[in-house]
């Protein structure tokens, strides 16, 4: 008979829980199979499944994608082979469904034909379990879109069957015993966006699990224990529970704090039996979650309890007693705050950072999220991917549902809430349409931005008026780096890594920097110099590491430090407690020390530039400056404009003679002078609904232009040092005293 032998490979997210198994093209044409046949699978035991067409990816890979059901249906995991064959499937007469031991499910009056109408065509071999998904509405006490396995006691006849309309499908309520109930578990189907890290994980603890004899082989232990660490919420624990469930290992949990007793020696000795019984029932998986509770640091900890803890761990992972098939998975989220020893080979002898998502992962998750949801047609998940910058898998999560509460408050007017049953029609005609996603982006941030997320005014470059050639100069420096680094590879030349933006007070140099942020679709977090600085030693160093560390996570990053010379000024000039020295140098190490600043840019802005550390404005750190000067006469008309957008304006209003009149002006004036003059027409009349020339005329008295000749002539001499650059830095050296 015709067959080939493939390797398993898990199924795409949107494939969970379906019965398909994808293949290639060439596969199908070799067993003369077309899209929608049944085919065996044929592991430790034998299955079916449907077949479909893999993606272009997959194209002669040798792999056949099927998800954690089928996979246990066959008694196989990802990795291994399985043999495939066109199957003689026969129309089921009748068949038998129960849950598995552990589980209780009640069925409602229609539960029989609401399974019957979900495994419609689908085929089914005796023993399968064969996963229903149950929905809201679904005569079934489980939460919603949650698949629920259920196993086929009885098909009529043997072999592979298919159920059609005509199959009588029966349900039973006691649960059959002999089969663990493993389908209800995570499978490597409802984790994305770590297909690196599954690879990792799976090599430390399923490798040695199901195939001992290879580490035997080649002379080495097994590893012994993975320390998954990352921000909270990008699935650390998830990765755990599904490995345990797809390597069929017992599963013990320990959660940190839940092992802390008062009483002398007890908690070591909840420790010691969870690791009796893990070896007893060996192979097994202890997994430890927030790892820096129970196992901190023993020097920086008071109490005596934690340090015993710790030190009863150490004996266990690697004391006299061998363990035997038990691995540990640690996960934790600070992961400098545990113990050093625990921290080397032997003991956690991996270490997997699960990261924050790229765009592709976001989509995964995104994909695995909506599996179950009626989406409308206008939602692109790709779009969505792109617009959830620094979102780890449980925001997406949480976006997801807040995404559907959106939708189900346009339904709730229509909804009797004191009916027992809301009509069938209305709750087919449900859908989430794109505006409820945009609706619950506006409303979940971010968790690993939380502490320094800002909420992004929306400000483009068209709400900055003249400066076109300051504009010009910071988009070459973010946004070509942002949104098309190719340019730059192309080169073989690196973007800068700092902008500082300088010129005088109110020329819209945070306005600048607000724009960028908005138009490079990066996440934007704002430094305001004097927040950070702290009088407690260190604090201030501490907070600028922190937000470099939160950039590079949730990169692409602009960091923006406004009021630069108030956070490093030069240094040398500071008498007492040398916090702004100790700050400058914390911020020259981050700029350009050994760590890469990976799609995280920097602006500054300052209208103080001299007071500035010189090392700052070096290339490598602040390599591009910038000067935001005052406007010229088409600029003050453009900014004019922008600000009387809104405003009714007499026939007689001229907008260039007012650009004309205010030489000296800077943006913020201008905008001082439209708001004043709405003011005057107001105290003229106050039922005015338009605002005249005389009136702007009198604001001009009222509001004194920010630029004099003093300050003129103070920013010209500093473009002329900065233009001299190395000369600039002696002179200021000179002017310290460090000659």
């Amino acid at each position: 008979m015709n067959e080939v032998q493939l390797e398993v490979a898990k199924a795409y997210p949107n494939d969970s829980g379906r019965g398909i198994a994808r293949l290639d093209p060439d596969t199908l044409l070799h067993l003369k199979l077309s899209p929608g046949d049944i085919i065996e699978i044929e592991g430790s035991e034998t299955t079916a499944a449907k077949v479909w067409r893999a993606d272009r990816q997959d194209w002669n890979t040798d792999t056949v994608r099927i998800d954690g059901f089928t996979r246990q249906n066959a008694d196989v995991g990802i990795g291994e082979r399985v043999k495939i064959r066109k199957a003689d499937a026969k129309k089921a007469e009748q068949l038998v469904l129960a849950p598995p031991e552990e589980a209780s499910v009640q069925f409602g009056s229609d539960a029989a034909g609401m399974v019957k109408r979900q495994i419609m065509k689908r085929p089914v071999a005796q023993r399968d379990i064969v996963p229903v998904m149950s929905s809201t509405n679904h005569p079934f006490m489980r939460s919603p879109g949650q698949a629920i396995p259920l196993i086929a006691v009885e098909t009529e006849p043997d072999g592979v069957v298919l159920i059609t309309e005509d199959t009588d499908v029966e349900l039973r309520e006691e649960p059959i015993s002999g089969f663990e109930s493993r389908g209800a578990g995570i499978t490597y189907e409802d984790i994305g966006g770590l297909q690196s890290e599954i690879q990792r994980v799976r090599e430390m603890v399923e490798l040695p699990m199901k195939h001992p004899q290879i580490f035997k082989k080649l002379g080495i232990e097994p590893p012994q224990g993975v320390l998954l660490h990352g921000p909270p919420g990008t699935g650390k624990t998830l990765l755990a529970k599904a490995v345990a469930n797809e390597t069929s290992a017992s599963f013990f949990s320990i959660a940190g704090p839940e092992i802390i007793s008062k009483y002398y020696g007890e908690s070591e000795q909840q420790l010691r039996e969870i690791f009796e019984d893990a070896s007893e029932e060996s192979p097994a998986i202890i997994f430890i979650d927030e790892l820096d509770s129970i196992a901190p640091k023993r020097e920086d900890v008071t109490g005596e309890v934690e340090r015993r803890v710790v030190a009863q761990l150490l004996t266990m992972m690697d004391g006299l007693e061998s363990r035997g098939q038990v691995i540990v998975i640690g996960a934790t989220n600070r992961v400098d705050s545990v113990d050093p020893a625990l921290r080397r080979p032997g003991r956690f002898d991996r270490e997997i950072e699960i990261g924050v998502p790229d765009e592709s992962g976001r989509e995964e998750i995104l994909q695995i999220h909506t599996r179950g949801m009626p989406l409308s047609d206008d939602v692109n998940l790709g779009t969505l991917a792109d617009e959830t910058h620094g979102f780890v898998g449980a925001d997406i999560e949480s976006l997801t549902k807040e995404a559907a509460m959106k939708a189900l408050r346009r339904y709730l007017p229509e909804i009797d809430l004191d009916e027992e049953d809301i009509p069938p029609s209305l709750i087919d005609r449900m859908i989430i349409k794109r505006g409820d996603f945009q609706g619950a982006l506006n409303e979940v941030d971010p968790s690993a931005m939380r502490e320094v997320l800002v909420e992004l005014p929306k400000v483009t470059w068209d709400d900055v008026g003249g400066l076109s050639d300051p504009k010009g100069q910071v988009q070459e420096s973010i946004e070509w780096p942002m949104n098309s680094p190719e340019r730059f590879e192309r080169l073989g030349i690196t973007p800068p890594s700092g902008v500082l933006l300088y010129g005088p007070p109110g020329t819209g140099k945070t306005l600048m920097a607000k724009a960028v942020a908005n138009e490079t679709n990066a996440n934007f977090i704002s430094v305001r110099g004097p927040q950070l600085l702290s009088k407690w030693v260190g604090e201030s160093e501490k907070a600028i590491r922190q937000t470099f560390r939160k950039a590079r996570q949730v990169a692409p990053t602009v960091i923006f430090f406004d009021e630069l010379d108030s956070l490093a000024p030069n240094r040398g000039g500071d008498v007492g407690t040398n916090v702004s020295e100790r700050v400058v140098n914390q911020l020259l190490t981050e700029l350009d020390g050994l760590e890469e600043m990976e799609e995280v840019m920097v602006i500054g802005a300052t209208n103080r530039p001299d007071m500035i550390d010189p090392a700052l404005i070096r290339s490598g750190r602040f390599d591009r400056l910038v000067y935001i000067g005052e406007p010229e006469l088409d600029g003050r008309k453009q900014i004019f404009e922008i600000h009387t957008e809104k405003t009714p304006l007499a026939p007689d209003v001229s907008l260039r003679e007012l650009a004309e009149l205010t030489s000296g002006y800077v943006g913020s004036d201008i905008e001082s002078i439209c708001r004043e003059s709405a003011i005057e027409a107001l105290r003229d009349d106050k039922k005015a609904d338009e605002v005249e020339m005389r009136h702007f005329r009198k604001a001009m008295e009222a509001v004194r232009p920010t630029i004099t000749d003093d300050i003129r002539g103070y920013y010209e001499q500093i473009e002329d040092r900065f233009r001299g650059g190395q000369d600039m830095l002696e002179q200021q050296s000179e002017r310290i005293g460090f000659q």
